[in-house]
């Protein structure tokens, strides 16, 4: 089977993170096109043996790239196509209409309540999703709760399959001297009470009352994982508070092979380092630095978490979640800087969430979806070539007051 991944972008995130792991184990022949910045993980997943084609799409309402890409889809011929990210499911499932492809599976990564990769979510951007959701065969949800809201949104249940984000545990496995070693790179004590974050640094993040509750903390250090807008404010925020010594930015990590830029650690060294991980934001889609973080036997605070909320609690007895307020995180952190915070074991969460468990899963989408594309070809008529307008009932209207961030993923971990 030949498949053509089909990606926003390739910045760090969750959503490009997830498409390299599962195209290291798909048992198919796999090429991928990001329609903005290929990002850090394009030369990544190149040196795994993925061909990336970076398509060059210049905004949200960039229109020329929709017969671009359809050219495309043609040219490389796949059985399937597959789509990741709001601006790339759409584009995407329309270009392969047009290009005759029929097989089009969307993986939905990051839809909230409120919010879809960050961005709000308004009349405009739920009219444009299902609109281009119908020339789909199938929408993966990577949690319950994201099937829950897909199923709200008014997609037909038998169109959703949930397949679940997954990691490689033994990544993240906690490495004494990697805390010993990542410790003593950023010149902290061997005793200190080290809190951990990771994610991109937008406001949706909420990374700002981890930052405060920390400041209120005398003597404990934080170290913040990722990059993004908030990173200047999160900066002075921190000074403010006279706290500046003690709140480490450590900018973007790639969470696969090395830190993406300077000479911090990479995700699991960090995650050996500290003590506790917060996850402070109120609204996600699956939580995969949770995640991480409890295969790594650490205590874990969230705001919002389906990859635990949704088990029983015997299968994350590391995790808690918190109220959404600063107050009720220092009060949180506070508690567990009073206990002999040790090592957990790894919880039965993770062994849960295995990527070749995902990657068996979405395969056998894969193989549904062809299998009623074809029963879709032999009962219709031949309509000659594919047409060169949009399809029938499909327009293109504004999807959001403002265009996403020119050259720039809106993925999230």
């Amino acid at each position: 089977m030949k498949v053509l991944h089909v990606i926003t972008g390739l910045e760090v995130g969750g959503a490009a993170l997830q498409l390299r792991l599962l195209l290291r184990r798909l048992p198919a022949h796999c090429e991928v096109v990001t329609l903005t910045n290929p990002g850090p993980l394009a030369e990544a997943i190149e040196a795994d043996g993925t061909r990336v084609t970076h398509l060059g799409m210049t905004g949200n309402r960039d229109l020329s790239a929709l017969p671009r890409l359809a050219a495309l889809i043609r040219d490389a011929g796949p059985d399937l196509v597959h789509t990741h990210l709001y601006r790339a499911c759409v584009y995407g499932r329309i270009a392969a209409r047009l290009a005759g492809v029929r097989a089009v599976v969307a993986t939905e990564h990051s839809l909230g309540d409120a919010v879809i990769e960050g961005r709000r979510l308004t009349r405009g951007v739920r009219t444009l999703y299902r609109a281009t959701e119908r020339l789909g065969s199938a929408t993966v949800a990577v949690s319950d709760t994201v099937a829950a809201r897909l199923r709200r949104w008014g997609v037909p249940e038998r169109r959703i399959h949930v397949v679940p984000n997954g990691i490689e545990a033994h990544r993240f496995a906690y490495d004494p001297a990697a805390r010993a070693a990542v410790r003593a790179r950023l010149g902290l004590p061997v005793d200190a009470f080290v809190v951990g974050g990771a994610g991109r640094l937008v406001p949706g993040k909420r990374f700002d009352v981890l930052v405060r509750a920390v400041t209120q903390l005398p003597g404990v250090h934080l170290l913040l994982a990722g990059d993004g807008p908030d990173r200047e404010l999160l900066r002075r925020t921190a000074g403010q508070f006279g706290s500046g010594d003690r709140i480490h930015l450590l900018g973007a990590r790639n969470g696969v092979d090395r830190p993406a830029a300077g000479d911090g650690p990479d995700i699991p060294g960090m995650l050996s380092a500290i003590d506790v991980f917060v996850s402070p934001s109120p609204d996600q889609a699956f939580g995969l630095s949770t995640l991480e973080a409890l295969a790594a036997g650490l205590h874990v605070l969230h705001g919002s978490c389906p990859v635990v909320d949704e088990l029983p609690d015997d299968q994350a007895p590391g995790a808690r979640r918190f109220g959404h307020g600063v107050h009720e995180l220092t009060a949180a952190l506070r508690e567990l800087r009073r206990t002999e915070v040790v090592r957990l074991p790894v919880p039965p969460v993770v062994r849960r969430y295995d990527i070749d468990r995902s990657a068996q899963e979405l395969m056998a989408v894969y193989e549904e979806a062809r299998a009623a594309a074809r029963r879709t070809r032999a009962a219709a008529a031949p309509t000659g070539p594919p047409p060169q307008g949009l399809p029938p009932g499909v327009s293109l209207p504004d999807p959001s007051p403002a265009p996403f961030p020119d050259g720039h993923s809106l993925s999230q971990r």
